[in-house]
């Protein structure tokens, strides 16, 4: 068995169905022997960064290791962004790359880079496989690596001579031995018992979550705990759909855009139990008057986020899954009747919503929403539409909302929706996108027609780079540079067809629900929407970057 049999053979005893990639020089002899396996499908997509974050979307909505595919030099380098991607987010997936032989290496051969090199800061391990006798460890090791502990992306760099030796017999290692690497999943006792005791005496409580308690698949613990000590529930972008929108202790997601009432909890609450965290700047503002009458419980399973950003009474290193099943044990139901009528208030007095006339974006979500019944896999891209997905499609379930957050990559949107459409061929899968951020990779249309894959693409259209004109306006004195997208906006409905997909375009409010419900009758590729909504709304509400609370623009 060569190395490249050797390395499929290794996927599918990982389980793997599924690899999005692009071939190239190096990995045609990888290849080949893909084209003698019929247990593992490839997806073949028009960009490599394409193939990264549909690996992403698959993995995202999964819970599964994505396996994604490039060859060298700049095939590898264009699978970077979606590396990054997926190492903000704590996404597991596995990116294989092809490498030019090993005696090539280093003498600058043709289409050579050092993609081990390149990837180190936003991997959380990657490997040169010099020896084909090591390859079928690694990938062992590799997704062993991928989904355990804070799940993240692991890089395996294959040179093709490597992928073109004999190994001899093929044997799939039982277990992984990595002496430097023992994630701990079970929290400290004393911490546990010390959180209950800080939950005990807690007269405003609120627990804040975010993408670990989806990773760890916490999201009844959360529930239980919730309901045992009658505490509101905010959600960050990463941790959407981890605990139910319509549930009455829910306050949607904090921070920058999050809701109003959501932050002003946070600001007043005397207890924060904090799970699964990394206290982003998005959320926090200007951290010395962030929640400032609180003390934190912070419960993490990477030791590296518990106290980085906030000062904690409580550190528990743990899975919050884990975590959270040993503190239920001790903690005792509570009411709280006082501070849930504060809390109803601010949603009584700053609700979500919108006003003026034309074509809102926020209702062509709530149209969506409402069309769907909520049930939609969700992806969106980067920006204004990201943000207005995350405020008006309300998720009651995990891994229904999958978003770039940390880097915030623009192109996200589309090629994950594919991923997840591929894991899921019967869900309905929507993206939300903008006019700016559909174009960094509105070439996988061609991915998904020739996939026959029923994806939904929602682009609120309004020629311009939403989010940076909205901050050029509210901070800048209206100076728009480097905005406007006007000049050579193309006819995303003809280019929709052109691929083969279905396109429309809306220009009014009553075109809205029709042409959604057209788009959810086609079953066998992808259908796109122009949404041409008004230019210049804004997303809100807004705490200005780097401010506090006390600043938040709620009109």
């Amino acid at each position: 068995m060569t190395g490249a049999y050797a390395l499929l053979a290794a996927l599918k005893q990982e389980g793997v169905q599924h690899i999005f990639g692009y071939p190239g020089g190096v990995l045609l002899p990888i290849y080949d022997a893909l084209y003698h396996e019929p247990a593992i499908k490839h997806i073949l997509v028009r960009h490599e960064q394409g193939a990264a974050h549909a690996a992403d979307g698959y993995a995202r909505a999964t819970g599964k290791v994505g396996v994604c595919m490039a060859t060298s030099g700049p095939g590898a380098t264009n699978l970077v962004t979606g590396i990054a991607t997926a190492y903000m987010d704590s996404v597991p997936i596995v990116a294989i790359t092809g490498q030019v032989t090993t005696g090539a290496i280093g003498k600058d051969s043709f289409q050579e880079a050092d993609i081990t090199g390149i990837t180190m800061p936003i991997t959380k391990h990657n490997y040169l496989v010099k020896n084909a006798a090591d390859l079928v460890t690694v990938i062992k090791e590799a997704f062993y690596i991928a989904r355990t502990g804070r799940p993240g992306p692991v890089l395996v760099d294959v040179p093709r001579d490597v992928a073109q030796t004999e190994i001899g017999e093929f044997r799939y290692p039982d277990k992984v031995e990595l002496p430097g690497y023992r994630p701990r999943t079970a929290g400290h006792p004393l911490m546990i018992k010390r959180a209950a005791q800080l939950i005990a005496t807690a007269q405003r409580p609120v627990i804040y979550g975010g993408g670990g308690v989806i990773a760890s698949g916490a999201h009844r613990e959360l529930e239980k705990l919730a309901r045992t000590i009658n505490t509101p529930v905010t959600m960050t972008l990463m941790g959407k759909g981890g605990f139910p929108e319509l549930d009455p202790l829910s306050l949607g997601m904090p921070g920058m855009h999050g809701t109003a009432y959501a932050n002003y909890a946070l600001n007043q609450a005397d207890v924060i139990i904090a799970l699964g965290v990394r206290f982003d700047d998005r959320v926090t503002g200007k951290l010395d008057t962030f929640a400032p009458r609180a003390k934190f419980i912070h419960i993490d399973v990477d030791p590296a986020e518990i106290g980085k950003s906030v000062p904690v009474e409580v550190p528990i290193v743990g899975d919050c899954k884990a975590v959270l099943a040993a503190l239920l044990k001790r903690v005792e139901p509570q009411e709280h009747a006082e501070w849930l009528a504060m809390v109803e208030g601010w949603k009584r007095d700053y609700p979500l919503g919108y006003k003026g006339n034309g074509l809102k974006p926020q209702y062509v979500i709530e149209q969506i929403w409402e069309a769907t019944e909520g049930e939609a896999i969700i992806t969106t891209e980067v920006g204004q539409n990201q943000m207005w997905a995350a405020q008006y499609y309300r998720c009651q379930r995990p891994r229904q909302f999958l978003s770039s957050g940390g880097l915030g990559t623009m192109g996200y949107g589309l090629p994950a929706a594919i991923g997840a459409q591929i894991a899921f061929p019967e869900a309905v899968v929507w993206d939300i996108a903008g006019d700016g951020s559909i174009q960094m990779n509105i070439q996988e249309l061609g991915t998904a027609v020739a996939n026959h894959l029923p994806v939904k693409v929602a682009i609120l259209t309004n020629c311009w780079l939403g989010m940076v004109r909205q901050w050029q306006e509210l901070f800048f004195g209206g100076r728009y540079s480097q905005a406007d997208l006007s000049p050579g906006m193309p006819d995303f409905a003809k280019l929709a067809e052109a691929y083969g997909a279905v396109g429309m375009r809306v220009e009014g409010a009553r075109q809205v629900r029709p042409a959604i419900e057209k788009a959810m009758a086609v079953s066998d590729r992808p259908c796109l929407i122009d949404f041409r909504v008004c230019r210049d709304e804004n997303v809100l509400p807004m705490v200005p970057a780097g401010g506090s609370i006390d600043q938040m623009m709620v009109d």
